[in-house]
C-alpha cells in the first residue's frame, strides 16, 4: 500500500476512534427516544362494529380494507350496537368502536377518558310501520307492536327518553327487543306493526325497507322541537326521490331526527393507529350523501367526548406532507421522532466540539508518552551509581520503539522532534 494512502487511512481510523464515544452517546440517546416514543404502531387492532348487515358492519369492513393497505390488520368484532361498543371500550376489550350520540353517561369517568376521532355521519331514526293511513306522531304508536332493538344497540335508551317526552308510559307499550335481522323478518311476516332503526342510510336493511311496498316511514313533523330538547339530536330531511329518482321514492320530503355517530378509541391506542383511522375517515365519510354535503363529515362538532389530537390534525389539515411522498412507515417514524431528534441534536452539537481535541490528544499521546522514559534515562545519567552502557542500551531500545510509531503526516514534526531529543541524550551519554 502506498505510504500517502496508508497515512490517509491512519488519519481516518484515528478520527473514527476519537469519535466513538460521541457516536455511542448518540446511539444511546436515539435508542432511549425510540423506546420512549414507540413510533412503530401494532400490526393488529380490534374494532367493535354492530349487527350483521348494519351500517356499522359495512363501514367496519371498509376501514379494515383500507388499513390493510398499510399493513394493519383490523379485527372486526360484531356487537349489538353502540351501547355494547361503549361498554367494551370502557372495559378495554376493544381498541375502537362506533358509538352514537346520546349513548354515553356524562358521570362516568371511564367513558370520559375515551377519545373521539370526530363525528363521522348522522344516524336517522327510521321508524317503519304498516298502516292504511299515515301516522304523524310518536304517541300514535302506543297501541302498535313496536321493536326498538336490543339493549346493546343504545336505541332502547334513546327511545325511553323520547317516550317520556311524549308522556307515553313505556310499561304499557307493546315493545320487543329483537336484533335487526330477526326484527325485519318478523316485521315483513306481519308479526310486528312497527320497526325502529338508528342507522346510516348505507344499511342494507334500511335500503330494502325504504323500497318495500306497503311499508311507510314516519315523518317526524316535530323534528326541530326534538333537537331543541336533546342536544345530541339533529333535525334532517330525507329529500324527495333520493332513494329512487325513477320511482320517486320517497314521494315527498320526510323530516327525521338523527344522532351523530363518532368513532371512539381507547386512550391506550397507538397515536399512529388513530392517525390512520382519522385519515381513512376523510375518504370514507367525506363524500356527499343523503344527509350531508361533500366534506361536511368528518368534523369535530356534535361529539360528547374529547377529540384526539391526531383526529383534529387530520380533519383540519388532511394527510401530512411527508405521507404524500413517503411510505407511511417511514413518514410516521420521522413525524414521531423529529422532536426527539431536535433535542438530541441540541445536546450533541456542543459535545461534538470535543472530538477534534480528543483526536489531537490521541495522536500526540503516541509521541509524548515516550518523553517520560527519555527524561528518566537523562536523570539517571547524572546519578553517581549510573551504568552508562546500560543506559545507552535502554536508549537504543527506546529508539527502536519510536521508529515503529505511525502518526498522520500533519503530526510528523513532533515525531521527528522526539527522535532529535533521543539523539541529544545519546550524545550527552557518550560525552559522559
Amino acid at each position: 500500500m502506498a505510504k500517502p494512502l496508508r497515512y490517509a487511512l491512519l488519519s481516518v481510523r484515528e478520527l473514527l476512534t476519537s469519535a466513538t464515544p460521541f457516536v455511542l452517546l448518540a446511539a444511546a440517546l436515539l435508542t432511549l427516544a425510540y423506546l420512549w416514543l414507540n413510533p412503530v404502531p401494532p400490526r393488529q387492532v380490534t374494532l367493535a362494529t354492530g349487527p350483521a348487515q348494519s351500517a356499522y358492519d359495512e363501514f367496519g369492513k371498509r376501514y379494515a380494507s383500507t388499513l390493510a393497505t398499510y399493513g394493519i390488520s383490523v379485527k372486526l368484532v360484531e356487537s349489538e350496537g353502540a351501547a355494547q361498543n361503549l361498554q367494551w371500550l370502557t372495559e378495554g376489550k376493544v381498541d375502537l368502536g362506533f358509538v352514537q350520540g346520546g349513548s354515553s353517561d356524562p358521570t362516568s369517568e371511564e367513558q370520559q377518558r375515551l377519545l373521539s376521532l370526530g363525528s363521522l355521519f348522522v344516524e336517522p331514526l327510521w321508524l317503519f310501520y304498516r298502516s292504511k293511513t299515515p301516522l304523524n306522531s310518536l304517541p300514535e304508536f302506543q297501541y302498535l307492536r313496536l321493536n326498538v332493538g336490543t339493549t346493546g344497540s343504545g336505541v332502547p335508551r334513546l327511545m325511553s327518553q323520547l317516550f317520556e317526552l311524549n308522556h307515553m308510559d313505556e310499561g304499557k307499550l307493546q315493545l320487543s327487543r329483537l336484533s335487526q335481522t330477526p326484527a325485519t323478518v318478523a316485521f315483513l311476516d306481519k308479526q310486528l306493526d312497527a320497526l325502529l332503526f338508528a342507522s346510516a342510510p348505507e344499511s342494507p336493511m334500511v335500503q330494502m325497507l325504504l323500497q318495500t311496498p306497503g311499508v311507510r316511514l314516519l315523518n317526524f313533523a316535530q323534528s326541530e322541537a326534538y333537537s331543541r330538547r336533546f342536544s345530541f339530536l339533529t333535525p334532517i330531511t330525507l329529500p324527495r326521490g333520493v332513494v329512487d329518482l325513477a320511482k320517486d321514492i320517497p314521494a315527498q320530503d320526510v323530516r327525521l331526527v338523527a344522532t351523530t355517530t363518532t368513532l371512539l378509541a381507547n386512550p391506550k391506542v397507538h397515536p399512529a393507529i388513530l392517525q390512520l383511522f382519522s385519515q381513512t375517515a376523510l375518504s370514507l365519510h367525506g363524500q356527499a350523501g343523503w344527509f350531508s354535503r361533500a366534506h361536511e363529515f368528518p368534523n369535530i362538532a356534535h361529539t360528547e367526548f374529547a377529540v384526539s389530537d391526531e383526529a383534529q390534525r387530520a380533519i383540519k389539515s388532511g394527510v401530512p406532507l411527508l405521507q404524500r411522498y413517503l411510505p407511511f412507515a417511514y413518514a410516521n417514524l420521522i413525524e414521531r421522532m423529529w422532536l426527539a431528534l431536535g433535542i438530541i441534536l441540541a445536546i450533541l452539537l456542543p459535545l461534538s466540539r470535543i472530538v477534534p481535541p480528543l483526536y489531537e490528544f490521541r495522536i500526540r499521546s503516541r509521541v509524548f508518552r515516550w518523553y517520560g522514559q527519555l527524561r528518566s534515562i537523562e536523570d539517571r545519567a547524572s546519578a553517581p551509581s549510573r551504568s552508562l552502557p546500560d543506559l545507552l542500551e535502554e536508549l537504543r531500545q527506546l529508539e527502536d520503539k519510536v521508529e515503529k510509531i505511525s502518526v498522520p503526516l500533519s503530526y510528523t514534526d513532533e515525531l521527528y522532534a522526539l527522535r532529535n531529543h533521543i539523539e541529544l541524550v545519546r550524545q550527552k551519554l557518550i560525552k559522559a
